[in-house]
């Protein structure tokens, strides 16, 4: 039975969540989390359907991905079906054919599973390696320690402060409080938090949005970030404990994050919040003349 690329549209979003969430497992490589489509619905279920690409063989969903920004594709597969060649091949027909609607012409990225069959299969048809990225855990089995400063989940009420902490964490960031309520009326958003941390003076310093993938399986930070004019005062590290222990709250068995290895302070940030170092990961790219 040939495998076929879809779509799944608003109504099958739900379905691609579900199958994200029972792919995560401690001791996985770093892949795509039903947080990152949560994530992305700040931007609606319209684009996050748009957004979404599934591959299937006889009704199972075998690989999701997701086009989060132009040229970028960020994919993963089933773990049972990492070295299926067949789906393997399939994939690379249709991320490299344009009429496919997969991936446009010109210079691309794939970010998939560290080991799948495809990524082989991309080097072969001349992909090249990326930036490293380095993913850290922190399992969750223990409690985790008090971060220190004052934490509140936010809610309807408290969208402003959080979408004002972003901006003044990401140059050019336009989230607002009206993106946070199309992200928090997605589904993954169901097994979510977001977080913001206040220093003594009551400002809110930090924020951070952590996405349960259920029970016994890992939760994920995306995104964290800290006020521009707060930094370097470890509101970074407290806010990331916080994080840690909203996940435990909620029945992650650890949490993950994943941040460019040049970026050494965020790098050391999650390292002090007791997050421990993984192997680095590559996306694959091609430049805008590779066939």
């Amino acid at each position: 039975m040939a495998t076929v690329l879809g779509k799944p549209g608003v109504d099958g979003l739900s379905e691609a969540v579900g199958v994200l969430r029972e792919w995560q497992y401690d001791g996985a490589p770093m892949q795509l989390h039903p947080g990152d489509l949560g994530w992305f619905w700040r931007s609606g279920a319209e684009a996050t359907a748009a957004a979404v690409r599934t591959w299937r063989r006889n009704g199972r969903i075998l690989a999701v991905g997701l086009l989060d920004g132009p040229g970028l594709l960020r994919l993963t597969i089933a773990p049972d079906a990492q070295r299926d060649e067949e789906l393997a091949r399939q994939l690379v027909h249709d991320v490299t054919e344009p009429e496919r609607g997969v991936l446009p012409e010109g210079k691309a990225s794939i970010e998939a599973p560290m080991g799948a069959l495809v990524q082989d299969l991309l080097f072969e048809a001349g992909w090249n390696v990326d930036e490293p990225w380095t993913p850290l855990r922190r399992d969750l089995t223990e409690p985790v320690h008090d971060p220190g400063v004052r934490i509140e989940v936010v809610g309807p009420e408290q969208a402003h402060v959080f979408a004002a902490v972003l901006r003044a964490a990401f140059d050019g960031s336009r989230f607002t409080d009206e993106r946070w309520h199309a992200m928090a009326a997605g589904s993954p958003y169901a097994d979510a938090r977001c977080l913001v941390a206040y220093d003594d003076r009551g400002n809110a310093v930090a924020a951070v949005t952590v996405w349960s993938a259920g029970p016994g399986r890992p939760g994920l930070l995306e995104p964290m970030g800290v006020h521009r004019d707060h930094r370097r005062r470890g509101y970074g590290e407290a806010i990331s404990v916080a994080a840690a222990a909203a996940l435990r709250e909620l029945g992650s068995s650890s949490a993950i994050v994943c941040t460019p290895s040049s970026n050494v302070g965020a790098v050391a940030t999650y390292a002090s919040a007791g997050f421990r170092q993984r192997p680095e990961v590559r996306d694959q790219y091609r430049n805008a003349d590779t066939p």
